[in-house]
């Protein structure tokens, strides 16, 4: 099996995704990157220009997501069972935020996903990710 990273980030990212204008980036065998251009309605902190935190989420989600389709080789829903954020600075005013998503192991029902978000530069992240997605179609 095999899943187009590519081609479903570019023909799928309708609703809340889509709104927010993420897009595709890169990917690998087992990770996902996106893109979230800065735009001025998405941020939270007015005086600073900071993006609020509800985009990175989503951008996370996704990427991550991603990732876990990408690693199965199949487009599976699953649902988020836990997927914990840890902010490390804001966002810089201006620029876009690539989040990247990476699946590190596979069960018949569980996807382990990892990742961060940074504006530029990997080595100075804006924050990290780890979560779990439940796939909802497996099967005994």
């Amino acid at each position: 099996m095999s899943f187009d990273v590519r081609a479903f980030a570019s023909h799928r990212f309708g609703g809340h995704g889509g709104r927010l204008g993420i897009g595709y980036h890169d990917h690998g065998p087992d990770w996902a990157e996106l893109a979230l251009p800065y735009a001025l309605d998405l941020v939270g902190d007015v005086e600073r220009g900071v993006l609020a935190s509800g985009p990175i989420i989503t951008l996370m989600d996704m990427a991550t997501s991603l990732s876990a389709w990408a690693k199965r080789g199949a487009f599976v829903p699953h649902a988020t069972l836990d997927l914990r954020i840890d902010y490390l600075r804001p966002a810089t005013p201006g620029r876009t935020v690539i989040g990247r998503g990476e699946c590190y192991r596979l069960t018949r029902a569980i996807a382990f996903v990892r990742g961060q978000a940074h504006d530029g530069d990997p080595d100075d992240p804006i924050a990290h990710v780890a979560g779990t997605y439940m796939t909802l179609d497996a099967q005994p």
